[in-house]
């Protein structure tokens, strides 16, 4: 596993807008207050005029997208990359990415949701480690919470051991200012299919799983050679549903199951659900229960912190991690091997 250099001060972070851009005033606002914030933490920032374009989704059109992608991944100014939001159309953008750029001057890619469709192939095909968790838009909240200090921590290399969060937000109210925070109301609780304690470690792969369902069978899709590098060391899985019914995530467990996502996992771990829609009386528990990985005998974690219904926790995609859930509380270590 290649592990690109962390950030250091008065590095400059690259922020393109691989899926969507801010189209809005309320999303430009809070866009322009995240530069801000990253620039009195001693950091350069630099981005194209996209990151405040949005049509249909999109920040601008597949090609020039990924161009941006690629002129962050060849430039030897730029030390770390930083997706600037979610969205739904960055896969469309894969066909003209140029992967080699980034094997030639390897450097961290990080973002949350939507850009799971660029981090999942660079790590699963081209053995470089990415970060999942933060893109830059909640850094330009009003307070800014204790996860995108974390997430910064992470990429400065100087923690690598999180603890889960004490609240969660269930509900989204509507955004006025476009500053507002996480609205953090109920407890959270990690918990395991069968309520014992967990501690595993392996390596660990994940992201939005609504992308990587899209991702799966594709060429874009390296699990299987994921799979036989790191056999010896077993596979953690995590998942961050952000959209898919109970349903749809059993048909797409099932279909990972075919394609020998867990050949050789030693747990999967699912973070809150950002949709409970269904249409057979499922919640998240019987859905897992009646999918096809509870017949793995693995452990089984949910509702931990990777999860749209934020906060998340930072992941190293690619690294060793050891996994502990205790009295429903969560612990992550990662270990770069």
């Amino acid at each position: 596993m290649i592990y690109p250099k962390f950030l250091k001060e008065n590095n400059t972070i690259g922020v393109p807008a691989p899926s969507a851009g801010a189209g809005v005033l309320e999303k430009q606002r809070k866009l322009e207050n995240a530069i801000q914030y990253l620039e009195k933490q001693k950091y350069h920032v630099v981005h194209n005029e996209s990151l405040f374009s949005c049509e249909k989704g999109r920040s601008a059109s597949a090609l020039d997208r990924a161009n941006e992608i690629n002129d962050m991944f060849n430039r030897q100014d730029i030390d770390f990359i930083l997706c600037a939001t979610g969205g739904d159309f960055l896969i469309e953008i894969l066909p003209y990415v140029d992967f080699n750029l980034l094997k030639k001057n390897p450097k961290y890619v990080s973002g949350f949701s939507d850009p799971t469709g660029l981090l999942y192939p660079i790590t699963t095909k081209h053995d470089i480690a990415t970060i999942y968790g933060q893109n830059l838009s909640p850094f330009g909240s009003e307070v800014v919470h204790k996860s995108q200090s974390d997430f910064l921590n992470l990429a400065q290399g100087k923690t690598f051991d999180f603890s889960n969060y004490d609240l969660y937000e269930s509900e989204y109210p509507e955004k006025v200012t476009g500053l507002e925070g996480y609205n953090l109301t109920e407890k959270v609780e990690w918990k395991t299919l069968d309520k014992n304690d967990v501690k595993v470690t392996g390596r660990i792969i994940g992201g939005c799983m609504d992308i990587i369902a899209e991702l799966s069978g594709t060429k874009y899709d390296g699990i299987n050679e994921f799979n036989d590098r790191y056999k010896n060391d077993g596979i953690i899985w995590y998942f961050d549903n952000c959209e898919l019914s109970m349903e749809e995530t059993i048909r797409v467990l099932w279909k990972f199951n075919e394609l020998d996502y867990f050949k050789y996992a030693k747990a999967i771990i699912f973070g809150r659900f950002g949709s409970q829609n269904t249409y057979y009386d499922y919640d998240v528990k019987s859905c897992i229960l009646d999918s096809v990985i509870s017949k793995l005998d693995i452990p089984i974690i949910y509702d931990a912190d990777f999860s749209h219904k934020a906060p998340c926790l930072p992941v190293i995609n690619g690294s060793l991690a050891t996994v502990e859930v205790s009295n429903f509380k969560g612990i992550i270590k990662y270990e770069l091997k």
